[in-house]
């Protein structure tokens, strides 16, 4: 309808008062914003932890100075070994709260109690596993000094705690949240240790999966997806196909650690370095995200000096260099975890058959409060192997259950054997102190400034009665039981070697003739052998070699494959992009670029082949429990390639048609992420690094706490590595610190820690490290007290 003069003229005062009136709101809702900001950065920039001044811990005895770098690592010099404990859990608390109470409330079971209904069921299986109990029953084992380390690194997380509820400066998240921390206990600190074993611990999770496998699918065919066929396997497959359990409904929502937790270490002697001393090289893989769940940290008292990482929460150096020797780890991920198919008496839902009579298991009461809601009453099982497991989603008893045996439920004394390591001063010691390290059981590499190189895989590591199975075992048999651990002095030690180096990658670290069983699931080899062609590559090596080799992107797995996948593609009918797709895969160097469209149909492939053979056959719940699945395909792959398809790739129809549908699926998925123009297809453009925070999953609180987005390079099977969410792309898993070490001069060393070293938002330590981290630079940390005296000094002071 069109509007004549006058009526248009009568609406003008109206329109005009609209305006007006609309003006004035948007104006308003303009400066609540800015207002809401405002105060919203004043609460953030309030909790930002004081970095210089001084501040007062009444339980010091002495002074203490903290001084923070320009990288924001913390140096800690004291006058006593009490008040540089002490100090530590302050300053430790003043970059990392937060994330240590999460960390203590996840190992623990109690996230519930903070965030409500959602986080139930992985409380249910904390607690059912038991890591604080087993943190708690270390405690009693430890010596009377660690026990006061432990209480004095708690006195000055407290002392933090106490004083900002005082000012009202927590960090924000806590406000966020609705919640404070209560105060940090000793066990808090060993329940964290606890989670780390659990983190690396070793394969029930595939255990669990074969079982599933042998109820699900005829024998070969399961067996065709075992990592090796069991000695007794018969005897023991029989009876694990009698014991009816459910593993979907029972154990699909169990929290499994990422299969390639694990990590890079390398040493090399003084006879192929340009300085002439050892070097030492190490980059442990696990999560990443923000904050880091490594923090560098430097501690100084009389008898001790000692630089490295730590998890935030625990006392100490973990891994690092003091002022005579260095050390690394990588995980060993040895079968030190057993599932027992129990019997419960149908009488009595608390006793449990063995040899021939029933027996009585310890029942727990383990209430969950929860947020906004009442609390869960919930009973753990404890049978003479360990927690139930298999019940933990459901309430309902069940004739059958599974048991968890596992080394990391038995008291251990891992924070010892790091106290040790920090103070001491050649291969003899470092060696005693392993003693006291029992799980998880890691690959340790050393070097000495007196030139000794060594290598140890340590850790209490069970010998069986009955050879292992690779599937839950008759719990209800005394056959089946440990009988002990692999005897100290027989763990695999290497001294000054003839080939100069020692190298290490969660790959397979003994001969055939090693008598002892550590594990079939072995870490791809592509790792290892990698580093072990670069430091044979040259007569001598120099810093920068070590550090180019921890970001190396060279595939070994891409240049295994591809001889063998592409021939079986490249004479079908091919449609143009596919055939575009053939040639970049024909003409990549191997290297996971991030600027190259290779590595992305590469990985992709790969992820299809394995979904072409397993979709719609295994039920996709149970694919987290696919223990060591990569190195299973892999092996099916070489065995096709050799005419001996086995029952999966046969059925697929066989490695040619498994190839080809595998192949046209990835082009078509790479042409729906990225378009159908294969000059624009890149890696990096889907392999992104978003380092999340916790928040973040509550939008739009990723905003917020996430940092900026950063493409990678590198992939799991690259030294250089970079694990990534086969659904989204995100870069999640990787080395959050590298460390590199020159034994000719330990007054430092080069590190990086990804994304930076503070857990505060507005920190400008926060994420300054992530382009280091994602170009494979470093900084170089000092322990040299004038190297940092010019930083931020915080001192700490007793009560007068």
């Amino acid at each position: 309808m069109v509007e004549t003069a006058v009526q248009i003229e009568k609406q003008q005062p109206k329109r005009r008062r609209w305006k007006k009136t609309a003006i004035i709101v948007i104006t308003g809702f303009v400066i609540i914003l800015l207002l809401s900001g405002a105060a919203a950065y004043w609460v953030m920039q309030k909790s930002l932890p004081e970095t210089s001044g001084t501040e007062t811990i009444s339980s010091l005895t002495s002074e203490v100075k903290a001084y923070r770098d320009k990288n924001g690592v913390p140096h800690i010099v004291a006058k006593t070994v009490k008040d540089m404990y002490m100090a530590q859990g302050y300053v430790t608390a003043q970059d990392r709260m937060f994330q240590m109470d999460l960390s203590r409330r996840q190992a623990s079971g109690q996230l519930s109690e903070v965030i409500g209904e959602k986080t139930i069921e992985k409380d249910r299986f904390f607690r059912a596993l038991g890591l604080r109990r087993a943190a708690e029953a270390s405690f009693n084992v430890y010596s009377p000094e660690a026990r006061k380390v432990l209480q004095w690194y708690a006195d000055g997380v407290n002392a933090y705690l106490k004083e900002a509820k005082k000012k009202k400066n927590l960090p924000v998240e806590f406000m966020l949240a609705g919640y404070e921390p209560k105060k940090w206990t000793p066990v808090d600190s060993l329940t964290i240790g606890k989670y780390m074993a659990f983190d690396l611990g070793g394969h029930w999770e595939g255990q669990a999966f074969r079982h599933y496998l042998i109820q699900q699918f005829p024998k070969e065919k399961a067996l065709d997806l075992f990592p090796s066929y069991p000695e007794n396997g018969a005897e023991i497959i029989n009876k694990a196909m009698e014991a009816k359990i459910d593993i979907k409904s029972r154990l699909a929502g169990a929290v499994v650690p990422n299969e390639y937790n694990g990590s890079n270490d390398w040493v090399v002697a003084g006879e192929k370095t340009k300085s002439g001393k050892p070097y030492l090289a190490d980059d442990p893989h696990l999560g990443l995200a923000t904050p880091s769940i490594w923090y560098e940290t430097q501690l100084k008292a009389p008898g001790m000096n000692v630089s490295g990482v730590v998890f935030a929460g625990v006392p100490g150096i973990i891994v690092g260099h003091n002022e005579k020797v260095a050390w690394g780890v990588t995980n060993v991920g040895p079968d030190v975890q057993d599932l027992y198919i129990e019997k419960r008496n149908p009488k009595n839902a608390e006793e449990f058959l063995y040899e021939g009579k029933w027996e009585k298991a310890k029942v727990i009461q383990e209430n969950i409060k929860v947020k906004d809601h009442k609390t869960v009453p919930y009973k753990v099982t404890v049978t003479r192997h360990g927690p139930v497991m298999s019940e933990f989603a459901l309430d309902k008893k069940e004739d059958t259950a599974l048991s968890l045996k596992w080394t990391a439920l038995e008291p251990s004394t891992e924070l010892q054997a790091v106290l040790m390591f920090n103070k001491a001063e050649n291969w003899k010691q470092f060696k005693k102190a392993l003693t006291y390290f029992h799980t998880p059981a890691q690959n340790f590499v050393f070097a000495s400034e007196d030139g000794t190189i060594a290598y140890r895989a340590n850790g209490h590591i069970p010998i069986r009665g009955e050879k292992y199975a690779s599937v839950p075992v008759p719990g209800w048999e005394k056959k089946y039981e440990w009988k002990g651990y692999i005897p100290w002095e027989k763990l695999p030690t290497v001294v000054n070697p003839k080939e100069g180096f020692i190298a290490t990658a969660n790959n397979k670290v003994i001969g055939e003739d090693y008598p002892y069983h550590i594990t079939d699931s072995w870490a791809q080899p592509y790792r290892e052998q990698r580093i072990k062609d670069v430091l044979s590559s040259k007569a001598k090596l120099s810093v920068n070699d070590m550090k180019k080799l921890q970001f190396d992107r060279k595939n070994l797995q891409a240049e295994e494959m591809l001889p063998i996948l592409l021939p079986q593609v490249e004479k079908g009918k091919l449609n143009t992009n596919e055939k575009k797709a053939l040639q970049i895969l024909k003409d990549w160097n191997y290297e996971d670029n991030k600027e190259l469209a290779a590595p992305l149909l590469f990985h992709l492939w790969m992820q299809e082949f394995s979904s072409v053979l397993f979709e719609k056959k295994i039920d996709e719940k149970m694919m987290a429990l696919f223990d060591g699945k990569a190195q299973v395909v892999d092996q099916l792959i070489r065995r096709a390639s050799k005419g001996q398809e086995g029952p999966w790739i046969t059925e697929a129809g066989g490695l040619k048609a498994v190839s080809k549908r595998s192949f046209s699926r990835t082009v078509k998925e790479v042409e729906t992420l990225q378009g159908e123009n294969p000059k624009n297809w890149r890696w990096g453009a889907y392999h992104t690094l978003p380092f999340e925070h916790p928040l973040a999953a509550v939008k739009p609180l990723n905003l917020l706490f996430n940092p900026k987005e950063t493409e990678m390079g590198g992939s799991r099977v690259t030294v250089g590595a970079a694990g990534w969410d086969t659904v989204t792309g995100k870069v999640n898993h990787g080395a959050a610190w590298r460390t590199v070490v020159d034994l000719s001069d330990l007054s430092k060393s080069y590190n990086v820690v990804g994304p930076g070293q503070s857990g505060h938002v507005l920190s400008k330590w926060y994420d300054n490290q992530i382009k280091d981290w994602t170009t494979g630079n470093y900084h170089v940390t000092y322990t040299n007290e004038a190297s940092f005296k010019g930083e931020d000094k915080l001192v700490l002071t007793p009560d007068q």
